[in-house]
């Protein structure tokens, strides 16, 4: 009885010794090899349906691209403020938003092709003609992590 009682004591000691990696409700694992990416999206302009939010790989052929996405993550809308995150390796990354206020998980456009929806991207760049470059979006995730704020623009 006396082995088994320093058995137990012994594995309770080496699990308070070893970190424990939970996700902490981040997407993605935590392992000693990523790094905490926080993302706050804000200036929602209502908590109808859920927030898109999605990581791009440094990679123009995948930026914005159906098929192109590294992780995501789709929250639900929470005005005026939704915040989310990812555990990740250091690198480069992108990260585009959008506000699926309706909920069908499309990004809804008008008849001659603007937004209908809330949307945002990482850094914040203009967007008053097309989609901002791979390059406008682009930053670096460092080993010890980073917040990412995107605000949320709506054209109507």
């Amino acid at each position: 009885m006396k082995v088994r009682t320093a058995a137990i004591a012994l594995a309770g000691a080496f699990a308070l010794a070893t970190p424990a990696f939970a996700n902490d409700g981040c997407e993605g694992d935590h392992t000693p090899t990523v790094a905490k990416l926080s993302v706050v999206v804000t200036n929602l302009r209502s908590s109808q349906g859920e927030v898109a939010i999605t990581v791009y790989p440094d990679d123009k052929r995948r930026f914005l691209a159906k098929g192109g996405k590294l992780a995501r993550i789709r929250a639900k809308a929470v005005a005026p403020t939704v915040r989310v995150c990812f555990w990740l390796p250091a690198d480069n990354y992108e990260i585009a938003i959008y506000h699926d206020a309706n909920g069908d998980r499309n990004f809804n456009r008008t008849l001659v092709g603007l937004p209908a929806e809330g949307f945002g991207f990482s850094n914040d760049p203009e967007t008053k003609v097309g989609l901002p470059p791979i390059s406008a979006a682009r930053f670096a995730l460092p080993a010890d992590g980073k917040t990412v704020t995107i605000p949320t623009h709506y054209l109507k």
